[in-house]
Order: C-alpha cells, then structure tokens, then sequence
C-alpha cells in the first residue's frame, strides 16, 4: 500500500529557502495555490501547494524532506522486491512520487475523502512524470476501509499525529490495516538487500513536529494497548508492527 500524509506556507519560507516558487489561481477550485521547485534526494520535485486546505493536506512540511534522507539513507526497509507500500495521509502526494521515481515502489496514496486532494495529486504526479498518475484510496480514519482485503506490506506517513482527538481513529484504521493482511510469496533477495528489513506488514512513520510529550505518548500507548508494538528506529522514524504473541502469552489467556 502507498504511503499517506496531513497552515500557511509562510511559516517556512526564509531567505535561504531553495524552493522556487510561482504563485497562482487554480481555475478548477478557486483557490490561490504554489507550483514550488523542491529538492529530494537525487532529484528536484515540482509540487502544487494550495495556500490553505482544512485538513492541513496543502503544503509539503519540512519532515517531509527530512524522511526522505532518512529513507535514502536505509533503503534496505523498502526495497522494491519486496514491498507493494502505501501512503497513510498523502497531502500532496510529493514522499509518494518521490518514492516511486527513486526506487519504482508500488505505490498507493490515501488521504481524507477530499476530490481536492486526489486532484491535486494527480496533477503532481502528471508535472513529475509520473503516468499513470498513482492510484488514490480515499479514507477518513476510524471509517470502514473501502478496500475489504488490503494487501499492503508497508504503510508509509509522515508528520500525521497533529490531531490529538484522532488518534483513536488512526489506531483502529492501522489495527485494521495491519491485522488484515494476508502473507503472500515475494521473490527471494539477497541477504545485503534484506539487512534490517521491516516485518510485514509494518507501519513505518517519522514525526518530526513537535507536540507536547504527553500527548505524544497517547498514540504510542494507544497503538500498544490495541495489540500493536512500536519501536523507534532513530531519527524520531518509528516501526509499528502486530505484536506476537508468545506462547507464554498465550497459555496465561487461555487460563481461566
């Protein structure tokens, strides 16, 4: 499954601000909007930014970027031999394009049931060469998911916990997700490609915005009380993943 992500975009611009940028009015949504130049490892992206969307799915943050090294960095986790991936709050849709064109994942983008932001994403991926333009699953965490059997073996997002009220939705979208998958064959890979690769299926996330510590934890000790397991893989990225129950485990549930 393709990765998915969540406010003025004068809160980043500086003087020493590489992206170029081109302000104009969308004919098809009334909106003022960003054609910006942005540059990801080993390439520069052209991304449409609107000015203001209610949902935060307007601009590229600045973690964005940050996790892209991050992924560079240690491809092992999303070789393209192994992992169909998904995007879990797509936003633009720019990490999703980004990956596709790197390292040819099979990709998916999701975010809230918006036509704007499946729009806007295709436009993205048409400036950026990228056609077919990726397919779009439209969801709002907590909703029943409208692919009955996912079959993702890595849901990717970046920077989405800004909602404290829905991480409880999140967490059941995830426990969903994850829980519903089913093992499939993949091709065999070497033993350097597959150094540290994540287990399937896995929610890999990077957070980098800063909330209050508390309610940080809240998603963390949500995601462990529904049956999942975090760890922190450094650089604030973090692996969630079903937790295995050990037989131990099992024993003492099935004592009355």
């Amino acid at each position: 499954m393709d990765i998915a992500i969540f406010s003025p975009s004068s809160l980043f611009a500086n003087d020493d601000d590489t992206s170029s940028n081109d302000e104009q009015t969308s004919d098809e949504t009334n909106q003022s909007y960003v054609e910006r130049k942005h540059q990801f490892p080993q390439m520069e992206l052209l991304i449409r930014e609107f000015s203001f969307h209610q949902l935060n799915a307007n601009l590229l943050w600045p973690g964005t970027f940050a996790f892209a090294e991050w992924l560079v960095e240690n491809s092992c986790f999303i070789h393209s031999k192994i992992f169909r991936s998904a995007i879990n709050g797509s936003g633009t849709g720019g990490l999703a394009i980004f990956l596709r064109k790197l390292f040819q994942l099979d990709i998916t983008t999701s975010d809230f049931d918006d036509e704007e932001i499946e729009e806007n994403i295709a436009h993205n991926c048409r400036d950026n060469g990228v056609s077919p333009v990726l397919p779009h699953i439209k969801h709002s965490w907590g909703d029943v998911f409208p692919t009955a059997v996912p079959d993702w073996d890595l849901i990717i997002a970046s920077d989405i916990l800004l909602y404290v009220k829905q991480y409880q939705n999140l967490i059941k979208t995830l426990c969903f997700l994850l829980n519903s998958y089913k093992p499939r064959k993949i091709k065999a890979v070497s033993a350097a490609d597959a150094c540290r690769v994540v287990p399937r299926p896995a929610f890999l996330m990077s957070w980098r915005r800063r909330i209050g510590k508390e309610d940080e934890s809240l998603f963390f000790s949500g995601c462990e009380s529904a049956g999942l397991q975090v760890q922190h893989l450094g650089s604030r990225v973090y692996c969630i993943n079903p937790r295995v129950t050990t037989i131990d485990e099992r024993e003492g549930q099935s004592r009355p």
